[in-house]
């Protein structure tokens, strides 16, 4: 998958649907996946965090960098000079990084990683809050199989990467499959969780569980970042679901 060129497109396509928005009205229109933000300070939220990105990037941070500190971190009141701001955001990651290279060593939230890592994080951070706008605007949120089964593989990688051992998000000794039903994913549209021995971990094997939930890709990522519940998002469980509603309790971004 070409995440630059998916980069500049979510990045387009989120700002398109802010833009079809009253931009008098962007303060008052509320967010109810993100509790307490208007659909501006989410737009400003997407906006700063490309270019957050792009400097930890740029400066080869090695420590986290406080987001009141990024360069040119508030979009211009002009609306249409505001959706400029975005995309070139998105734009400023990318540049980032052919300056430093894919493969420099930079901050990131789970430690020292290639400076190309951050690519698909915000590709995947955009997507998410694309339809955080898209619901919030009563839309429906449309993306490609392909791309929402990624997201669901980063998401299950970073739960897993960063599993609190005191309340891991799954319980010792369980399995949880996660399977999407769209036509032509293959492996790629499977995953098994585990918690063994070795701890919790993930691959894309098709292995039973305590409990196997099934549905489109695109429904799996939203239930999965609780952006829509289990039953709205028409996924159906099979076996016990209580492994499930742990899985999602105990795995917040």
């Amino acid at each position: 998958m070409d995440f630059r060129a998916a980069l500049i497109e979510e990045t387009a396509a989120f700002g398109e649907v802010v833009r079809g928005v009253d931009p008098t009205t962007w303060d008052e229109v509320p967010v109810p996946t993100c509790p307490g933000w208007s659909l501006y300070q989410l737009f400003k939220h997407v906006g700063r965090g490309e270019r957050w990105s792009a400097q930890i990037i740029a400066e080869r941070r090695r420590d986290a960098l406080d987001p009141r500190e990024v360069r040119d971190g508030k979009p211009p009141e002009d609306p249409d000079a505001a959706i400029d701001w975005l995309n070139a955001g998105a734009q400023q990651v990318i540049d980032a990084i052919d300056r430093v290279g894919g493969d420099a060593r930079v901050w990131t939230f789970h430690g020292p990683k290639p400076a190309g890592w951050w690519v698909r994080r915000r590709v995947h951070e955009v997507t998410v809050h694309r339809a955080d706008a898209e619901l919030a605007l009563g839309r429906d949120f449309v993306i490609s199989p392909e791309l929402a089964a990624d997201a669901v593989t980063e998401w299950i990688d970073l739960a897993t990467m960063g599993a609190d051992r005191h309340a891991p998000p799954l319980r010792r000794g369980l399995t949880l499959h996660l399977h999407a039903t769209d036509e032509g994913l293959g492996p790629t549209g499977e995953w098994t969780v585990v918690h063994d021995e070795d701890g919790v971990t993930w691959s894309h094997d098709h292995t039973k569980g305590e409990v196997a939930v099934r549905g489109r890709a695109v429904d799996l990522m939203l239930a999965l970042s609780r952006r829509r519940s289990t039953a709205d998002a028409g996924i159906e469980v099979l076996g016990d679901p209580v492994v499930w509603e742990e899985w999602l309790d105990r795995t917040p971004f």
